[in-house]
């Protein structure tokens, strides 16, 4: 196997995004813009160079980051994709050749990373953001068409042509985008629906902040639908065709939005009128960020990103029984090892693959109607306190067990489970 010498280098910013004042008023859920520790490694450095492919042993990877069956495969750092700070991502495969690719959003753009031979991934280059650069930006896949969305003002939703991947001959290259959708112009994230060919923008300021409907079906000429104010700000959403164990709705569209101070489930099958089937709060609520199904859709897998710090607790799962849609209840708490603040979480089968902040990504087994976690890698070696540093979000869903990592702070990992 090939030995990749990789000089790391630990680059974060402290420049807040400051080209949109209105975030403030319109988005009051974008606490990801808390305050950053001074020392993202909070002690010793790491040594200036390690080979890599880095296996997890005797509890870290390369000497340096704190690991648990979980192996460094590779990683970019900020700098290497020429940006000052990490937040969202998403993957593609091809579905040409099977080729896997890495979307990584950053301050100023989305990067593309073909990860194809894992140790030796090629970063092919980037598509600018629209307007600004922002702390904030959201991806997600359709028909092999990749949007994004983000707080910099007037930004709109990029639609990008992800084919235009397979053949770079000079990379990094400069990307354009395919259309621009200017229904909206900040969004904080963005949901799509692949079984009915619907975006659906949260956080805007259009219907309040809930859901802004957009027809994808033909990604390049993406057609306003509606949207539905929900009286709340909705931070984050799952939207799936429904094939749970509650037969009087199965085959409809469902939303469920995470909503600062609650969890809401909607029918959104008639665009033209959805309605509100249920909502539920639950104890100590600091502010309701992001949940996912399980895949039998039994139960609402949820993460608050604030009652860590508000509630001294350590990082809290909270797992919701949706078997009955008009009457969800709280099923259990899962509470892990460490303060660490809670981000974006995904379902693949029996296990829950967990942002955990400061504490990396961590992978919990959800089978048998409880929590217990199976691995870890921890992109931020210097603590797991609670504070907005280190692993904004992961993506579990290649079919080679690859796994992708967001880092706020260091940027790109790739890593697999041993």
């Amino acid at each position: 196997m090939k030995k990749i010498i990789l000089l790391l280098g630990i680059v974060f910013c402290f420049t807040m995004c400051s080209d949109d004042d209105s975030l403030i008023a319109e988005d009051p859920g974008d606490i990801e813009n808390g305050p950053m520790d001074d020392d993202p490694m909070d002690g010793d450095p790491p040594p200036a160079e390690f080979i890599l492919p880095a296996p997890c042993d005797g509890g870290l990877a390369g000497g340096v980051y704190p690991c648990n069956n979980i192996d460094l495969i590779y990683r970019f750092s900020l700098s290497d994709l020429d940006a000052s700070r990490g937040n969202d991502c998403w993957g593609w495969t091809d579905p040409s050749n099977g080729n896997e690719y890495a979307l990584i959003g950053v301050d100023n753009g989305t990067a593309f990373i073909d990860i194809s031979d894992p140790t030796a991934p090629v970063y092919l280059g980037k598509l600018e953001t629209e307007t600004s650069a922002s702390n904030w930006r959201d991806i997600k896949v359709y028909l092999n068409h990749a949007f994004i969305v983000s707080e910099a003002a007037g930004h709109g939703m990029q639609v990008f042509d992800l084919t235009k991947l397979r053949d770079v001959p000079n990379p990094p290259d400069s990307f354009r985008t395919d259309a621009v959708y200017t229904g909206f112009g900040n969004a904080h994230n963005l949901v799509i629906n692949e079984d009915t060919g619907y975006a659906y923008a949260v956080g805007t300021s259009t219907f309040n902040g809930g859901p802004h409907f957009i027809n994808i079906q033909n990604p390049t000429n993406p057609v306003a639908a509606g949207g539905y104010s929900m009286g709340d700000y909705s931070h984050d959403a799952q939207v799936v065709t429904y094939n749970g164990p509650d037969t009087e709705h199965q085959g409809k569209e469902i939303l469920i939005g995470s909503n600062a101070n609650k969890i809401v489930i909607v029918d959104i099958t008639d665009k033209s009128n959805p309605l509100e089937i249920a909502s539920i709060t639950y104890p100590q609520t600091g502010y309701t960020h992001q949940g996912w199904f399980t895949e039998d859709q039994k139960y609402f897998i949820l993460g608050d990103e604030l009652d860590e710090l508000d509630f001294g607790l350590n990082s809290r799962t909270l797992v919701f029984d949706f078997s009955d849609l008009e009457n969800p209840t709280l099923f259990m708490q899962y509470a892990g090892p460490t303060p660490a603040i809670d981000h974006n979480g995904y379902v693949l089968g029996n296990s829950y693959y967990l942002s955990n902040y400061t504490a990396g990504l961590r992978i919990l087994s959800i089978a048998d109607g409880t929590l217990s976690e199976t691995a870890f890698f921890d992109t931020f070696p210097g603590n797991n306190n609670a504070s907005f540093n280190g692993a904004w979000s992961v993506f579990p869903y290649f079919e080679s067990g690859h796994i992708i990592i967001s880092d706020i702070d260091t940027g790109f990992y790739l890593v697999k489970p041993n």
